[in-house]
């Protein structure tokens, strides 16, 4: 009987894989390092390394970043945009804005498909729905043998006011269809039928670009894993926190394009409810970025826009991530005012950090964790040797010769420069939303994130740090904890107070007709279909728009005006019940229930530790070098306490426990490490 599920997520430095025996209720981890070149080489090398029979596998999800990659390295396929005449250069004039208004010379990056790539044709609708210029079929049929012609298989249709009426954007793809036989072509509206057109434009050809690589990488792991004997579907984590089947990928690709990030924050949420914490900031820190959520109240904050490159919105609901370029594998280095920096470079899988051996010359923050004895010689079970003495060398000549500073001195100042830009981006997702983080724990986790976690909390203030048991792939065991899960959207403008309820109640019963064909579709029984609806709203005369929860039957439009006025408030600190307020969009969000691993707790034995493995020198900033003992976390069971200094060792991860602090072994295993020197 199947009754194993496996969980895979590749990152950039390593792919991390979680096998959970549903049986046994046990849970076992293994890494291999990254292919960037062909992830699913990695994802295979994981099933083999940790020895798992497909046959006997009822589940595999995966969170990948061949979107991600793709969308920032431009590896595209050719491609060409069709729009509205008098509309070409959407993409090109955007909203006017900039990253950073105040540097002249700082541009906003170039489309995704150039200018020469975008056509027009003759058509127009109006904004209500209304055929103003037919759409010229003869112009629109010479275009696509041109794009024959060119051999341009990969195709966006962005027309004006499709959002409205799509029946030129329908009739352009059928006649593309007909001429160019095998293209990929995305439509917007059938991607993201909203008003504003830029942020449309720019999704649907996200969509298109990414269509073929993803759908050809998808579709090849799912072929590998059924010649294997895997006989279910392959489950795609997306960015808003669910899962897709390939079929549903190849239509919605640029879903995938925040996957590997929303898993860890989906672990996040559930550890934290685990430990009893409404209020947790994740810390995911693996070789290249660190990844950083809040759960608040017990939940997640999703955006409705964002960007894997400023300037060109994705429009999809994703668990809100702030990613910054701080990992393991950051190069340390001097700028030109003689200042320390640390990242967003990274030395990456290939050649890594200096102490891997494998050519890489700059000094990096794993490097400096071996200078001060945080790190062993091994990493991931022996996968990879560290050696020390090349990581001495290359933070003595990058950085403590040029800045004129002791080898110990520069390898601390390398994590504390790495610990201040962690820091700093918690309190943007933090303080700036109107959080304070002492009232939050930290759960730090990722292959390099229980090395630094006690060290970002002490400078946040925060009380507490959780380390889940298997830290480097919690993010993996984040795809095993999702639904499969769609969003649909449907333009509906008009004043609340004017609204035809009836109106409202007929177009979500369309988008719920939608969304359970879509289910039925991807294998999901009607029973374990569940359907969440919401409106979004804003006060007359804004645009920026606010989504809240939609109730059912009389007086649900009313409720709605009265949570988004609450809601409002919480956000931007401001409030007007007597200011009318507008129906912008309704939503629906369909999610199809799949069984998860059941996790069980674990009594506490004892209090005492044992025999640490060594004891070995470590050097902790003011407080020097001191004798430390160095324990396997195999050996660590629940009830365990003990006071720090002292380092965990185990196979995906390394916890360092400062002095002045105090750890326990919960539990469900997590290490929770008190901060009893800070106070209010």
């Amino acid at each position: 009987m199947s009754n194993v599920r496996v969980a895979v997520d590749v990152g950039g430095t390593f792919t991390d894989v979680c096998i959970f025996d549903q049986a046994s209720h046990q849970m076992r981890v293994t890494k291999v390092p990254s292919t960037p070149h062909d992830p699913m080489i990695a994802v295979m090398n994981g099933v083999e390394r940790g020895e798992i029979d497909l046959n006997e596998v009822e589940l595999f999800t995966h969170g990948t970043t061949v979107a991600t990659n793709a969308l920032i390295t431009r590896n595209f396929p050719a491609a060409a945009l069709v729009t509205t005449r008098g509309f070409r250069d959407v993409l090109e004039i955007r909203d006017g804005t900039k990253d950073d208004l105040w540097d002249a010379y700082n541009d906003v990056s170039e489309p995704y498909i150039r200018r020469r790539d975008r056509f027009e044709v003759t058509e127009r609708i109006d904004a209500e729905g209304n055929t103003v210029v037919p759409l010229d079929e003869a112009e629109a049929r010479k275009l696509a043998e041109l794009l024959l012609r060119r051999g341009v298989k990969t195709i966006a249709v962005c027309f004006l006011n499709s959002y409205a009426n799509p029946a030129h954007e329908v009739r352009m793809r059928e006649i593309l269809q007909e001429v160019i036989p095998g293209a990929t072509i995305t439509t917007s509206a059938e991607v993201l039928p909203e008003i504003f057109e830029y942020p449309r434009f720019n999704t649907a050809v996200a969509n298109a670009v990414l269509a073929p690589l993803v759908s050809g990488y998808v579709n090849r792991l799912a072929d590998q894993l059924q010649a294997g004997g895997y006989k279910g579907d392959l489950l795609l984590l997306h960015s808003g926190g669910g899962s897709m089947t390939p079929r549903l990928v190849e239509k919605f690709p640029v879903r995938l394009a925040a996957s590997g990030i929303a898993a860890g924050a989906i672990s996040a949420k559930h550890i934290a409810q685990q430990c009893g914490y409404d209020n947790a900031v994740s810390l995911d820190m693996g070789g290249t970025s660190t990844d950083i959520s809040l759960v608040a109240d017990g939940e997640l904050r999703v955006s409705q826009e964002w960007q894997v490159e400023y300037g060109h919105p994705i429009i999809f609901p994703s668990i809100e991530v702030l990613t910054i370029g701080a990992g393991g594998g950051s190069l340390a280095y001097t700028d030109i005012a003689g200042s320390l920096r640390n990242g967003p470079q990274s030395a990456g899988a290939d050649p890594g950090p200096a102490c891997y051996n494998s050519g890489g010359e700059q000094p990096t923050n794993t490097d400096a964790n071996v200078v001060l004895g945080r790190l062993g010689t091994s990493l991931a079970g022996g996968v990879k040797q560290l050696d020390k003495k090349l990581a001495e060398q290359a933070v003595q000549s990058v950085i403590a010769e040029p800045l004129g500073m002791g080898l110990e001195e520069a390898a601390q100042a390398i994590v504390s420069v790495a610990n201040a830009n962690m820091a700093d981006a918690v309190r943007l997702v933090s303080i700036r939303r109107g959080y304070d983080p002492r009232d939050f724990a930290l759960l730090a986790f990722g292959g390099a994130g229980a090395l630094h976690g006690a060290d970002v909390a002490r400078e946040l203030g925060i009380p507490s740090v959780v380390v889940p048991p298997s830290p480097g792939v919690t993010s993996a065991m984040g795809c095993l904890l999702v639904d499969i899960q769609h969003d649909l959207a449907q333009m509906f403008t008009g004043l609340a107070s004017a609204a035809d309820e009836d109106s409202i109640e007929q177009a979500f019963i369309e988008l719920e007709t939608e969304a359970s064909e879509r289910l039925r579709h991807e294998g999901v029984a009607d029973e374990n279909a569940m359907l969440q609806r919401k409106i979004s709203m804003r006060y007359q005369g804004q645009w920026r728009s606010l989504q809240v929860p939609m109730g059912t039957g009389p007086g649900a439009l009313e409720q709605a005006v009265r949570t988004f006025h609450e809601q409002y408030e919480r956000e931007f600190a401001f409030r007007q019940d007597d200011a009318p307020v507008e129906v912008y969009q309704l939503h629906l969000g369909a999610v199809g229930k799949i069984p998860k691993p059941s996790f069980r707790p674990v009594e506490p034995v004892t209090q005492e530790p044992g025999t640490p493995s060594e004891i070995r020198p470590v050097y902790f900033g003011t407080t020097g070098w001191v004798d430390t003992p160095v324990y396997d976390r195999d050996d660590l069971a629940a009830g365990t306490q003990f006071v720090g200094p002292a380092i965990v060792n185990q196979l995906d991860s390394t916890t360092v426990i400062p002095p002045f602090s105090r750890a326990e072994i919960d539990e469900w295993l997590n290490i929770r490490i008190h901060l009893e020197e800070v106070t209010r």
